[in-house]
């Protein structure tokens, strides 16, 4: 990783100035889907659904034939993902950084802002990850083979998927466009407890801000859950969640789904959090290697209302 400086003055006391690090969303839709632990390339979702027949009280006289079930399976393909970078410590000699995160003397094998650093790295990892999840395109075999939710939520990917809600976002309309898509929810599922409704961070705020016009008394921002930069907020009077993620960062893509019927693939969840950050004696530098497999599917396409927009 290049170290770029130049916009820094030479050392001139600047050791009083406070280090701010640039804090990034983190994105963390891995912490509402099932997650699939194991997947070193491909492995079958199996998916396992009954049609269940309730005949007459009366005597039938032998088992019914109209009931059946369904076996099926969707492939879950992960893609490695790797970060390798190095920092040239010497790089700081000259800048403030030099005196005030460096220790005294020309071998330099300490850096008091590791952790900063480190949390950073972590941070734009899961904010990538996210990315991944939700835009990865599809394009066949190699990175993205399948594709992230952005494309398995398109009618032009899987022919099932219910499109509604199709109209302008915005303060004054966000509200009725989420209720047309809970009411094209097909009913095999409107009673389930995980359905969640997924959006940009930028079309969440236009949610609080449509709940604000509205009707002030029961817009609670206390209500407004952030962990880890995923927004969540409960659809007034209704059994479904509004989540912002940065994941759909640019995107106008608005879906509704159980959060039980995406999976998420990966060979050890681990490997989102824990990463391996080390002095090079032979460089003089840090380094840091960060390393996973991530991939996505959806188990019941038929059961998703999207908006169908890019």
């Amino acid at each position: 990783m290049g170290l770029n400086v130049q916009a820094l003055a030479d050392f001139s006391n600047q050791t009083a100035g406070e280090i701010v690090p640039k804090l990034i969303y983190g994105g963390q839709s891995v912490s509402v889907f099932p997650v699939t632990e194991g997947v070193k390339f491909s492995q079958p979702l199996n998916i396992f659904d009954v049609d269940l027949v309730i005949q007459s009280g009366s005597c039938v006289g032998g088992d019914s034939t109209a009931g059946s079930v369904m076996a099926t399976q969707r492939n879950i393909q992960v893609d490695p993902r790797m970060s390798y970078d190095s920092l040239c410590l010497k790089d700081m000699d000259p800048k403030y950084l030099g005196v005030s995160s460096l220790s005294a003397g020309s071998y330099n094998e300490t850096f008091t802002l590791a952790q900063t650093y480190a949390d950073l790295l972590v941070s734009n990892f899961n904010k990538k990850n996210d990315e991944h999840i939700w835009s990865a395109t599809g394009t066949g075999t190699g990175a993205a083979s399948i594709g992230g939710l952005r494309y398995l939520t398109v009618s032009t990917t899987n022919s099932d998927v219910v499109v509604a809600g199709t109209g302008s976002f915005d303060s004054t309309t966000a509200l009725d466009v989420i209720d047309e898509m809970i009411a094209a929810l097909p009913s095999d599922v409107q009673d389930r407890t995980d359905l969640s409704v997924w959006m940009s961070v930028a079309n969440f705020r236009k949610y609080t801000a449509a709940l604000r016009k509205a009707n002030n008394f029961y817009f609670d921002p206390a209500s407004i859950e952030n962990t880890d930069g995923l927004l969540s907020m409960a659809f007034p009077f209704n059994n479904v969640v509004v989540r912002g993620t940065s994941g759909l960062q640019g995107s106008e893509r608005i879906v509704l789904m159980a959060d039980a019927h995406v999976a998420i693939g990966t060979d050890l969840l681990s490997d989102f959090t824990e990463f391996q950050m080390w002095y090079d004696i032979a460089k003089d530098a840090l380094s840091h290697r960060i390393s996973s497999k991530l991939g996505v599917q959806v188990a019941f396409p038929q059961y998703i209302v999207s908006n169908d927009k890019a």
